[in-house]
């Protein structure tokens, strides 16, 4: 089959890679029919080279149909139509029984001290063959999968796999008040997917983020009220706007949508540069230390968020020794919230959004939509946000 693999630093190929296979009695194999291309797999593509191996198969955002399955695959059958969820999980232990497949302990990555696998990303989560593939083989069968309804185009179900799980939490643990002002910090497929779920679940008053002109106007045309980071002198200036916004006191809520691709530090963008180019023992207790942690949307969310207020972290970081203001995070009592997002804890919750009338737009969400093959391409585009590339989907079989 095609895959997208991964080879080095901006370098992703499509190329011919061995078929999938069943390898545990609690497998699936699926026939990819769309998959995602997420910001998170720009982070591999650009800064967490250390943490990858010539050849890894990309992509956690996957949907398509079910061609085989194991003899304990639960209910699943050869036909069904599905998406994946981006982490692997069991679905019987404590942590899934709690609401956190995202630390899955059957699958849980013991080895490097992580969470549950992941598909497509890096040894730290298992190192696990993505989606970005023809087929793709799903571990855990029995309770991963969503199985969607045939008819409607891919687009109304494939968010299922990270963006609206990952937006819904984001809103949920944000736990803004009634007629209260939230922040989003970034307005990528999760900031604005966050954006349109809290206008729909009845955020009254919701601010966008971003300096890349088409996301401020997709924000705008939904009902955001947008601020053009470009606009302002500095910092101080932005954070200014948004109190004077709020009589002073400050969002009752942020959402840190940003994460890794937050723009910062001359230091951590040469260390994170360095640690892509070194051998692999010098460049991954680098990358751990400076990892892509551009710091600057958090300490920005810190700034903007009312005393007593929340922050919502659902971009990225991945230092292990970063600074933080704890001190200005106790003073201002801040209460801050954070994860990967737990897919089947919100998927019941989100599937009514995803009717005929299609409150949330999924099905014109994607900017771009381009065979398996292109790869290469929109990854480039994806990262230089170039031809107004948002969110892009792959299909395999096409082209």
């Amino acid at each position: 089959m095609k895959a997208v693999t991964w080879q080095g630093r901006r370098d992703v190929r499509v190329e011919d890679v061995p078929d999938p296979r069943i390898e545990e009695p609690t497998d699936a194999v699926i026939r990819v029919t769309s998959t995602g291309l997420c910001g998170s797999d720009l982070h591999l593509y650009e800064v967490l080279t250390p943490f990858m191996t010539a050849g890894d198969i990309l992509g956690h955002e996957p949907m398509g149909i079910v061609e085989e399955v194991g003899p304990e695959a639960g209910d699943l059958r050869p036909g069904d139509r599905v998406v994946v969820p981006f982490q692997i999980a069991c679905g019987r232990c404590l942590m899934c029984q709690d609401g956190l497949p995202t630390q899955c302990e059957t699958t849980q990555v013991t080895s490097e001290g992580m969470g549950a696998a992941l598909f497509g990303y890096t040894r730290l989560y298992g190192a696990v063959p993505g989606g970005q593939a023809e087929y793709l083989r799903v571990p855990q069968a029995q309770y991963g999968p969503i199985k969607v309804p045939e008819g409607p185009p891919d687009d109304r179900f494939v968010y299922l796999s990270d963006v609206l799980p990952t937006a819904w939490q984001a809103v949920a643990y944000a736990e803004v008040p009634p007629g209260g002002t939230l922040v989003v910090l970034g307005l990528g497929p999760i900031g604005e997917m966050a954006c349109r779920i809290a206008l729909s679940r009845g955020v009254e008053r919701v601010i966008g983020i971003d300096l890349v002109p088409e996301r401020l106007a997709r924000a705008a045309a939904r009902g955001v009220q947008t601020l053009d980071i470009t606009s302002f002198d500095d910092e101080k200036a932005l954070v200014e706007a948004v109190r004077d916004a709020t009589g002073g006191r400050g969002a009752d809520a942020v959402i840190d949508a940003v994460g890794t691709e937050a723009h910062g530090s001359a230091v951590a963008r040469l260390a994170q540069t360095a640690a892509a180019v070194l051998p692999g023992r010098i460049s991954a207790p680098l990358a751990e230390r400076f990892s892509v942690d551009r710091l600057g949307a958090l300490h920005m969310a810190i700034d903007m968020v009312r005393r007593g207020g929340t922050i919502s972290l659902s971009g990225v970081y991945g230092g292990m020794a970063d600074p933080l203001p704890m001190l200005t995070l106790f003073d201002k009592q801040i209460q801050l919230r954070m994860g990967q997002a737990n897919v089947h804890r919100w998927s019941d919750d989100i599937l009514p959004y995803l009717t005929d009338e299609d409150p949330l737009g999924v099905e014109e969400f994607a900017t771009h939509h381009l065979p398996l093959t292109d790869a290469p391409h929109a990854y480039d585009m994806f990262q230089h946000k170039q031809d107004g590339a948002i969110k892009i989907l792959l299909h395999p079989g096409t082209g």
